[in-house]
């Protein structure tokens, strides 16, 4: 696309924005009439933990959103020459589920519990068996209903509830409503209605009314809207707290914001039935579109919604590239040391392609990379730890290949319960996240975990910041009787990666090593209870 062409649908306002508030970084990305990425931003953070609960403050949201706003106008004017004043739409997004409460006068009544905080056993348990359906630790009513277990004193004066994402939309908008997808990670959804489950709603409260609050769960939780209805407009103070400078115009409609899984979906092309998505970073997940709801209920596996409320069967690991990232910086800092300066991506690209000159098992190395809990195998915290004995063939291609392959072991625990019991077929996995930067490892290390061929598609290193921009452009389509699947297949008509389909042997020896990963769990235990 020429500059002339760019230059002048940034100037009319036929350009979109979107913005996803990631675990590790907040990403922007300004898109045009051609659904191509045109300019970013971006702005790095982390969690912290404190007094055991892995958090984000309020304050450095809005900073990290403005420097990352900036940044995205920034590499607009530096390519283009010009900036964006006025957008056609607008999407936010961010990490699905945690806990963000506020009483009647806005004010937040406790720190901002995220999905990385698995704190919520007891409540988790016992609203699965109240609504006979999967309520993991990560959702928002568990994490709402274990405040009320822990009988902590906020609990009863909450007026809202709602997620990182829903909680910036509503500051842009004044509207406090969320997408589908990003609602099913807070409360169960009747998949006929596309809204809350009125019955589960009625046996909450039911849970619920002894303890004598003045509020019930319909009136707490946001309004729900599917992908292309209308959310809100920016207003002028929004429009000064995503843009300071005061160039950007208020009036600008903004889709519904939508989870971290919504949009690694969406920017996948995996809203269809069969097909399904590989989200790999910090955490990592796989979102299968279900053809038939599940026979039974299996509290490892999540049910959630696409953007437009098709049944989705999600199976969530908290850990996945932490570990290995954290190995691969320290082998840098020793290049450093001895003389020898590597870039980051040289570095990362490197060692990472030695995983596939490993055994394929790993030649009897062993790791767990749990830096936080895992729901799966039934930890709530962890402890980071490699494993061997003296026999092993400890190379640095196996190191590498263990890090890779123990980062999937969760995730796969989970899918052989969709697999093996639920009998859930999937045609494809297209992955997205940073596990699959370095080019041809994440497909294939991720196809000998799955057993399933899995593509990489070109956009989707633009991960969810591209999908919710692509989620806020379907609101905006000229032909409103379009579907969210057709809308897609037009998108995505030439960007189809060839999928890499599973190597026997690699396949065989990563059931190897998942049967010793699980065999080693008491290791890890041990580690858990000895090591404060």
């Amino acid at each position: 696309m020429e500059n002339n062409n760019i230059q002048e649908q940034i100037r009319s306002g036929q350009t979109t924005v979107g913005i996803e508030l990631g675990s590790t970084r907040i990403k922007a990305v300004l898109i045009g009439q051609d659904f191509t990425p045109l300019a970013s931003g971006a702005f790095d953070w982390e969690n912290s933990q404190k007094n055991g609960i892995w958090t984000y403050s309020l304050e450095e949201v809005w900073s990290g959103i403005q420097a990352c706003y900036g940044s995205l106008r920034n590499d607009s004017m530096n390519k283009y020459g010009i900036i964006p004043e006025r957008l056609k739409s607008i999407g936010i997004s961010g990490m699905m589920h945690g806990y963000l409460v506020f009483d009647k006068d806005g004010t937040q009544l406790t720190p901002f519990r995220t999905w990385r905080n698995n704190i919520t056993g007891a409540s988790s348990k016992e609203l699965t068996e109240l609504f006979q359906y999967p309520i993991p630790q990560r959702w928002s009513i568990a994490h709402l209903y274990q405040a009320v277990l822990n009988d902590e004193p906020h609990a009863g004066s909450i007026s809202s509830m709602t997620t990182l994402a829903g909680y910036v939309h509503q500051k842009l908008t004044g509207e406090n409503v969320i997408g589908v997808g990003e609602a099913s990670g807070m409360f169960p959804i009747n998949i006929d209605r596309k809204d809350y489950d009125l019955q589960m709603m009625e046996s909450f409260d039911k849970l619920l009314s002894p303890r004598g609050f003045s509020w019930r769960i319909m009136d707490i939780l946001p309004k729900t809207k599917s992908a292309g209805e209308t959310a809100g407009k920016l207003t002028p103070r929004g429009a000064l707290l995503l843009d300071p400078t005061g160039n950007l115009e208020a009036g600008i409609p903004l889709c519904p914001p939508e989870g971290d899984a919504g949009t690694g979906m969406v920017a996948t092309n995996s809203v269809k039935v069969r097909t399904g998505n590989v989200s790999a970073g910090t955490s990592v997940f796989a979102m299968l579109v279900l053809e038939k709801e599940l026979k039974k209920v299996h509290p490892e596996i999540d049910q959630v919604t696409t953007p437009d409320g098709s049944l989705v069967a999600m199976a969530h690991s908290n850990n996945c590239s932490s570990e290995y990232s954290a190995w691969i910086n320290l082998f840098g800092d020793a290049a450093r040391v001895l003389g020898t300066n590597i870039s980051p991506s040289k570095l990362f690209d490197t060692l990472m392609k030695l995983a596939l000159k490993g055994d394929s098992d790993c030649g009897g190395l062993m790791a767990y990379g749990y830096h936080s809990g895992e729901h799966i195998t039934g930890f709530s915290e962890g402890r980071p730890l490699f494993v061997r004995s003296p026999e092993s063939n400890f190379t640095l291609e196996n190191f590498i290949r263990t890090q890779l392959f123990t980062s999937l072991c969760a995730l796969r625990t989970g899918l052989n319960i969709l697999f093996d019991e639920e009998k859930v077929v999937v045609d494809e996995i297209r992955g997205h996240g940073g596990f699959f930067k370095t080019e041809g490892v994440g497909e294939k290390i991720m196809a000998a975990a799955t057993g399933v061929p899995v593509s990489v598609l070109a956009t989707a290193g633009e991960g969810g910041a591209w999908g919710i921009a692509l989620l806020a452009s379907f609101m905006t389509r000229e032909d409103q009787s379009l579907s969210l699947p057709d809308f897609l297949s037009r998108v995505f008509s030439t960007s189809m990666g060839e999928a890499v389909s599973p190597d026997p042997a690699d396949v065989e020896g990563f059931q190897k090593f998942f049967e010793h990963y699980h065999q080693g769990l008491a290791v890890e235990q041990a580690a858990v209870d000895n090591l404060k």
